[in-house]
């Protein structure tokens, strides 16, 4: 029996570009909240935001989804704006359960974003064992003085 992830001739199925270059969707969550740090804003808006911070493609309906789940947990609350021409907008803030979960999403990420470096060094050492030019250059500029 073969394993899902071959073909018939036994070998590796190569995963589609579009999962390899899929953000992991737990990274909408902090992101979200983030944009809600300093301002109360629409869902429009957040996902404009979302695209300028380069998340690739957004689904709205994921988007608004989301905000849902993050109010039924407290993480957020909303209002109804009604101040301007046209239908009334639903306007997010982010509440202190919300920030204090955000603080947590930080620190987390600190420690990922260490993790990854020291992945790449590790990475960059097993393709390119040798120094480049410039850090020659500057271990020997070092040595000098």
């Amino acid at each position: 029996m073969q394993s899902k992830d071959q073909n018939q001739a036994g070998q590796p199925e190569e995963r589609s570009s579009m999962h390899l270059n899929a953000m992991p969707k737990n990274f909408l969550v902090p992101f979200l909240l983030l944009c809600l740090k300093s301002w109360s804003l629409h869902g429009y808006k957040l996902i404009q935001m979302l695209v300028d911070l380069g998340f690739p493609s957004i689904d709205q309906g994921n988007v608004y989804r989301t905000l849902r789940k993050l109010e039924k947990e407290n993480l957020i609350s909303s209002t109804w704006d009604t101040s301007e021409d046209g239908p009334a907008k639903r306007i997010y803030s982010i509440t202190k359960y919300g920030e204090t979960y955000l603080e947590t999403c930080a620190s987390s990420f600190l420690q990922y974003q260490h993790m990854l470096r020291t992945f790449f060094q590790l990475y960059t050492n097993a393709f390119f064992p040798f120094p480049s030019p410039w850090e020659t250059e500057k271990s020997d500029g070092d040595s000098a003085e």
